[in-house]
C-alpha cells in the first residue's frame, strides 16, 4: 500500500511549475477570508470595552459569595499563548514531517485564526448581553455592611461600592466561559488538525494515533477547569463555552480540509479559483450543447463534468498535496439552479393531464 504522505509519480510529472500570474490570484482570492478574521478579532477585543447587560442578583445566593481571586491559574496572557501561539507554532512542524506543504500552512493558520475570531466575538457578544453574575459578584461589589435584598425583590449593581469599574463589569460576565471557548476553539483545531494528518478514522484503530490526536483537549480541559477552580465561571459557562469552542472549531476547519474519515484528510482542499486553462480543453461548465450527425452529444455540462472528474488526480496534485473541490463555484450553481428551472418549464407546460373524475 503507497503511504499516506507520497505522490504517485504520474501526478508529479504531470503537475506544472506554478506561474506567478495564478500564485497572484491565489492570495487574492483568499484575501476575504484574511479581512473577515481581522475584523472579527478587532471586535473581540473592541466588545470587552462595552458595559453591557447587568443581571439582578442575591446578597444571600451563597452560589455568588465566593472570594474574588486576585491571581488566575491561567491569566489572559498564558490563555492567548495556549489558545494561539502553541497551535500557530505545532502546526508547521507536523506539517514539516508530513506533507510538506505551503498550501497546507495557509489553510492551517487561517483555519486556527478564523476559528478563535469566530469564537471570541461570538462568545464575548454573549458575554455582554446575557449578563451572568460571576460566583465572586458578591465580593466583587463591595456591599456596604449589613446590606440585604429588598423585600420581595433582588439586589441591582447599583448597592455596589467597588470603586474600579473594570472589576465590577467584568463581574457580570460569566456566561459562556471566554477561556474555556477559546482554549477548545485553538487546541480543538490543533486535535482536528492533527487527527486528519495521522488519518484516525483509518479503521486500523491505533491507540497511540488516537491519545496523540486529542492530547490538545485533554489541555484545553484543564485550561476550563481552572476557571471553577478560581471561581470565575459557573460550571454551566465551562460546559456551554467548550462546546461552542469545539463546535466552531470543527467548522472552521472543514472549510479548508476534507472530513477526518476521507482517505485524503491529510491533504487541505485545493484553492477556490480554477487551475490555469491548457490549450483546447475546457475547465469550467458551458451551458451550451451540440449534437453531431450521429447524435452524439459532442459538448455541454455533462461532458465538461466528465472532463472535470478525469483530470481531477492532476488537479489534486498541482498545489503541493491538495484535494480536488468537488463541487462548482457557487455562482456556478446558481447559474445553473436558473437554467435548470428555465428547462423544466416547457416540460411542466406541454405534460399531459390526467382526465378528470366523472
Amino acid at each position: 500500500m503507497r503511504p499516506f504522505f507520497t505522490r504517485p509519480t504520474g501526478a508529479t510529472q504531470a503537475r506544472q511549475k506554478m506561474s506567478p500570474a495564478r500564485r497572484r490570484k491565489i492570495i487574492f482570492s483568499y484575501a476575504p477570508d484574511w479581512i473577515l478574521t481581522i475584523v472579527l478579532a478587532a471586535l473581540f477585543f473592541s466588545l470587552d470595552k462595552v458595559e453591557g447587560y447587568r443581571r439582578l442578583f442575591s446578597l444571600a445566593d451563597t452560589s455568588l459569595r465566593h472570594t474574588y481571586a486576585l491571581q488566575e491559574r491561567v491569566p489572559p496572557i498564558a490563555l492567548y499563548f495556549i489558545c494561539f501561539v502553541a497551535p500557530l507554532l505545532i502546526q508547521p512542524v507536523v506539517n514539516l514531517f508530513t506533507i510538506r506543504s505551503w498550501w497546507d500552512l495557509h489553510n492551517g493558520t487561517l483555519g486556527l485564526i478564523l476559528g478563535l475570531a469566530l469564537t471570541g466575538s461570538i462568545t464575548q457578544f454573549t458575554k455582554i448581553t446575557v449578563g451572568r453574575p460571576r460566583p465572586d459578584i458578591v465580593d466583587r461589589c463591595q456591599p456596604l455592611a449589613g446590606a440585604v435584598d429588598p423585600t420581595f425583590g433582588l439586589s441591582n449593581y447599583t448597592i455596589c461600592q467597588q470603586q474600579d469599574n473594570g472589576i465590577l463589569r467584568d463581574g457580570f460576565r460569566s456566561f459562556p466561559s471566554g477561556h474555556s471557548s477559546l482554549s477548545f476553539a485553538g487546541l480543538g483545531f490543533l486535535a482536528f488538525y492533527l487527527a486528519g494528518k495521522l488519518h484516525l478514522f483509518d479503521k486500523r484503530g491505533h491507540t497511540g494515533k488516537a491519545w496523540l490526536s486529542f492530547s490538545p483537549f485533554a489541555a484545553a480541559a484543564l485550561v476550563a477547569i481552572s476557571r471553577t477552580m478560581d471561581y470565575r465561571h459557573h460550571w454551566h459557562d465551562v460546559l456551554v463555552g467548550s462546546l461552542l469552542g469545539t463546535v466552531l472549531a470543527y467548522f472552521s476547519y472543514r472549510q479548508y480540509y476534507p472530513s477526518l474519515a476521507s482517505e485524503l484528510s491529510h491533504r487541505p482542499y485545493s484553492p477556490r479559483i480554477p487551475r490555469e486553462p491548457e490549450e483546447g480543453l475546457p475547465l469550467h461548465h458551458r451551458y451550451d450543447s451540440s449534437v453531431d450527425q450521429s447524435g452524439v452529444q459532442t459538448s455541454g455540462p455533462a461532458l465538461t463534468r466528465r472532463y472535470n472528474d478525469d483530470v481531477a488526480l492532476e488537479e489534486a496534485y498541482e498545489l503541493d498535496e491538495t484535494v480536488q473541490r468537488h463541487t462548482p463555484p457557487l455562482e456556478e450553481v446558481w447559474r445553473e439552479g436558473a437554467l435548470t428551472v428555465v428547462q423544466e418549464a416547457p416540460e411542466a407546460h406541454h405534460k399531459p393531464t390526467a382526465d378528470p373524475i366523472r
